[in-house]
């Protein structure tokens, strides 16, 4: 529980999730938000996006250019209505799903197993910071059967 800590987490499926916590060394604000994979980059603050192959060898484009195409369904028909909501209408999108999932007696975007595995990450990590940073194993809370959940897919409003 230090000021700033770094997790490697190596997924069943071969991934591995970088994740960094810092929020008390001096900086001015940013959520850094950044998804990276094998062919591309997404960075927020300001948005950007580089896609290899596509965008400019060694430059970044602003990522207002690929929203047209890849911005969410959920963004795209109730961006306007989440303006002015905190973390940029972002708790108003997951307040409508949570609210339109209830109404149509759907199961919800995360479940219980979600919450516990977001959850369980601090701990885990220090487990690992007190054992020199060794490896701590990520406890399976669906004993399994996340193999045989469906994928959510892409939810509409």
């Amino acid at each position: 529980m230090g000021d700033v800590n770094v997790s490697l987490i190596h997924t069943v499926n071969g991934r591995t999730i970088f994740l960094s916590y810092d929020c008390n060394l001096p900086r001015p604000y940013s959520r850094i938000n950044l998804v990276q994979g094998t062919k591309g980059i997404v960075h927020g603050y300001p948005d950007r996006v580089h896609i290899e192959g596509r965008s400019p060898q060694h430059q970044w484009e602003a990522a207002s250019a690929y929203l047209e195409e890849f911005d969410h369904p959920l963004w795209k028909t109730l961006g306007k209505d989440s303006q002015g909501a905190s973390h940029g209408g972002m708790d108003y999108l997951e307040d409508y799903r949570l609210i339109q999932c209830l109404r149509e007696g759907s199961p919800t975007d995360m479940d219980v197993y979600d919450a516990a595995a977001l959850s369980v990450v601090s701990e885990l990590t220090e487990q690992s910071v007190s054992h020199k940073s060794r490896p701590v194993e990520f406890p399976d809370f669906t004993r399994g059967a996340w193999k045989v959940f469906p994928p959510l897919g892409i939810v509409q409003s």
